[in-house]
């Protein structure tokens, strides 16, 4: 297996301004490449897989393909690694605060779904789609011919692209005071 992942951090806000986002980064690996096994507790894991494939070495180790979301929730604690296949991977990965925690860990995959995500919260909603005239509002991240950005945005969203957009509630948590 080759080196970790090329990973640029496209969000990190550390004052609770973005309520449960923690962190957005772009993440790519190359064929056979994984992040290393590694611990997380609390927290919950959201990817969007962009391009190639993804195997999550935990539980049933899902193995994802463009277009799917996987949703880990770590709770009370966990260690795992996520390892791409042949083709490399680029995903985008968001870590919330988790929604529950301390709960019993879990992993679920959303296949190639269009349209609202069901996280399971009710402080976060996810979007996915295509890049067209009926993107909602909200923190949007556009991947165009491999490259990612993010912005707040409403409006049409020229295309071609894959669109994720972010509905946070952005009131400031109880840490952040």
């Amino acid at each position: 297996m080759r080196g970790g992942p090329d990973s640029r951090v496209l969000l990190a806000p550390d004052d609770g301004s973005l309520g449960p986002l923690l962190r957005l980064a772009d993440d790519r690996l190359g064929p056979g490449a994984g992040y290393g096994r590694h611990a997380h507790a609390d927290v919950d894991v959201v990817a969007v897989l962009l391009a190639g494939s993804l195997r999550h070495a935990w539980g049933a180790e899902a193995v994802l393909a463009p277009g799917d979301v996987a949703v880990l929730r770590a709770g009370r604690g966990l260690e795992h690694d996520e390892v791409a296949g042949g083709g490399g991977a680029h995903v985008v990965q968001a870590y919330l605060r988790a929604a529950r925690p301390g709960e019993e860990p879990a992993h679920d995959v959303v296949v190639r779904p269009t349209g609202w995500v069901d996280l399971g919260r009710a402080d976060a909603r996810l979007w996915v789609g295509a890049a067209g005239p009926d993107v909602p509002a909200g923190l949007r991240v556009v991947a165009r011919n491999g490259q990612v950005t993010v912005e707040p945005g409403d409006g049409p969203v020229a295309g071609p692209a894959t669109v994720c957009v972010w509905e946070l509630d952005t009131a400031r948590p109880d840490w952040a005071w």
